[in-house]
């Protein structure tokens, strides 16, 4: 799956494994200017890239989401992770590759956001 992971995830401690489990990872805190985006502009330019936007801030990432929906514009779709320290790397990707595996095809997340937490 092609992701792109916003400044406050760890290029390193969870780009690095979601790479190694296959999925096509660009990061924000990797390369300039990503760094220095907003978050629309991150997320306008994950939908260009046909990318699933994966962030902690989910305050502003889920009223954007929001937003476009209602001013009819898509996005390749929306992880929003919640309720996982910053510091679980491992509990992140695991979590995050479970979504993904819900959805395999590319084409399931287009406008669409989902919340990756703990879980059960």
């Amino acid at each position: 799956m092609r992701l792109l992971l916003d400044v406050h995830l760890s290029p390193r401690w969870i780009g690095t494994p979601l790479r190694q489990l296959g999925h096509d990872v660009r990061s924000a805190g990797e390369k300039r200017p990503l760094d220095q985006y907003t978050d629309e502009e991150l997320l306008r330019l994950a939908a260009a890239e046909g990318r699933i936007m994966v962030t902690r801030n989910v305050r502003d990432f889920a009223r954007i989401a929001h937003e476009w929906a209602q001013a009819g514009r898509g996005h390749a779709g929306c992880a929003l992770v919640v309720g996982i320290d910053h510091s679980e790397f491992g509990l992140i990707v695991r979590r995050l590759n479970e979504a993904l595996d819900e959805r395999p095809n590319p084409s399931d997340w287009v406008g669409y956001t989902t919340l990756v937490s703990r879980g059960a």
